[in-house]
């Protein structure tokens, strides 16, 4: 497992309750590389979103390793965090969270303005994937004038404008209807191979599940 792109080992988070510790994840391990992908199912409550959470360093487990690319981000100090999740993290919300005030251009753009400035080079690159997501004709569009799919495309092309090594989806159908779920699903993996890039999507579809390249179920802690 030591030249794996994504090492994953032994992952504990519990959290403290006024009567004992709440156990979310133990000793949890796996390992990916680039262009493979990973469904996390399990039921709502099972700690599905905190794995993306330590995944993606918004959250840290109580013990257990991340290493990415042979770095462990947990070893940094926050604003290495910060640097990490930007070079590295691409993010996928079921809810979109794109910003109202800001057109589909813009939106796509918003990971290069975390890092300080918005360059030529991130305009092509926004305009190409959203071309790639069949975006091309609605760059200037609000998301209130845009459909649940449509929105959905923004937050896919948005996660992949830096280039990131790994791609982190919490439940990227879950609020569409079945044929658009279909399509954002085939179409996140297709641009996975191109980018090259790891992914790992929780989500509640089997027929998504199945399409990842593995699965990892998760069971409730005893």
């Amino acid at each position: 497992m030591a030249n794996e792109d994504l090492i994953v080992s032994h992952i504990v988070k519990t959290y403290p309750t006024a009567r004992d510790d709440l156990s979310v994840l133990s000793d949890l391990s796996f390992a990916l590389n680039r262009r493979e992908s990973l469904a996390v199912t399990g039921p709502s409550g099972i700690g599905k979103s905190t794995l993306l959470h330590i995944l993606g360093t918004l959250d840290r487990p109580t013990s257990g390793s991340v290493r990415l690319l042979g770095e462990d981000p947990f070893a940094l100090n926050e604003a290495g965090q910060a640097r990490f999740r930007s070079k590295h993290i691409g993010f996928i919300f079921q809810d979109h969270h794109l910003m109202p005030q800001l057109n589909v251009l813009e939106n796509t753009l918003l990971p290069a303005l975390a890092i300080g400035r918005i360059g030529r080079e991130h305009t092509e690159r926004a305009q190409e994937l959203l071309e790639a997501v069949g975006l091309s004709d609605r760059l200037t569009h609000l998301p209130s004038e845009l459909s649940g799919g449509e929105r959905e495309r923004v937050a896919v092309a948005r996660s992949m404008l830096l280039r990131p090594t790994l791609i982190l989806a919490d439940e990227p159908t879950g609020n569409l209807d079945p044929q658009n779920a279909q399509k954002i699903g085939q179409l996140l993996l297709d641009l996975q191979q191109r980018e090259n890039t790891l992914l790992v999507v929780v989500t509640h579809s089997m027929e998504l599940a199945s399409k990842m390249s593995r699965q990892l179920p998760l069971s409730r802690v005893i």
